[in-house]
């Protein structure tokens, strides 16, 4: 079972944004990893450089930046980005303020496992624990949403949705299954 995983990013320092923990984070679960840099105002391409991982892929992106209005650059961007990964089972998709746990681990790797074969299972959705302001104070309410598809089948017709929020197969939902697994949101 072979597992790629994908970020896009940009102004990643400028924002304060923790990929280079995002990244680390998933590495354990990924043969490769994929980050698009942006053209940023800031050192984020020598910084995912500086993880000095084999296994991390850095592909520079020019960003439409007249696309910025309910988030479609990101979309575009992340859709290019999975256009470029190598064919696998699975791609593991983060966020550059999204954190994996290594206690997911063990029930991650198990339902990759169990759903490679079983090609009606589009993605594997994640329960989220937002913070809020800080690492003390995590947002519960109705305004923060519960579960995410964040482990997709890289195939041609699913596509990030809106702001990349999500990913969709013409245009409808993915079939999912539950990851067993938490995404530490530091938004």
């Amino acid at each position: 079972m072979r597992v790629v995983g994908f970020m896009i990013l940009r102004n990643g320092l400028k924002m304060d944004y923790p990929f280079r923990e995002a990244i680390l984070s998933a590495l354990p679960l990924c043969e490769m990893f994929y980050v698009a840099v942006g053209q940023s105002e800031d050192d984020t391409r020598a910084a995912v450089a500086a993880l000095n991982d084999p296994r991390l892929v850095i592909l520079d992106s020019e960003w439409d930046l007249s696309l910025r209005k309910g988030g479609a650059v990101l979309a575009q961007e992340t859709n290019k980005l999975l256009d470029r990964l190598p064919p696998c089972d699975w791609a593991l998709y983060l966020q550059a303020d999204e954190v994996l746990h290594e206690a997911d681990y063990p029930a991650l790797q198990a339902n990759l496992q169990r759903y490679a074969d079983d090609l009606q299972v589009e993605g594997l959705v994640f329960d989220y624990l937002h913070f809020y302001g800080s690492y003390r104070w995590v947002g519960a309410s109705r305004r923060w949403y519960r579960r995410e598809v964040r482990v997709i089948r890289p195939w041609p017709e699913i596509r990030a949705y809106r702001d990349a929020q999500g990913f969709r197969r013409a245009g409808r939902k993915l079939r999912v299954k539950p990851s067993g697994a938490r995404i530490f949101h530091y938004g």
